[in-house]
């Protein structure tokens, strides 16, 4: 089994939607919530800085 937790970015320009997935993800013991963004340029940045094995993004 594998001890490397999920690494991920969560973009969604609406806050609740983006709130409630990014609390559902952190229940999980091998999911972490490394960055929750509004908007692209955002994503893009936090992207670039944590490296994420996992990008959710809301088109």
């Amino acid at each position: 089994m594998n001890d490397e937790r999920i690494t991920i970015l969560l973009a969604d320009d609406e806050h609740l939607i983006r709130g409630a997935l990014a609390a559902l993800l952190r229940l999980e013991d091998d999911f972490d919530v490394v960055a929750d963004v509004a908007d692209g340029a955002e994503a893009l940045r936090a992207a670039q800085q944590h490296s994420p094995t996992v990008c959710n993004l809301d088109l």
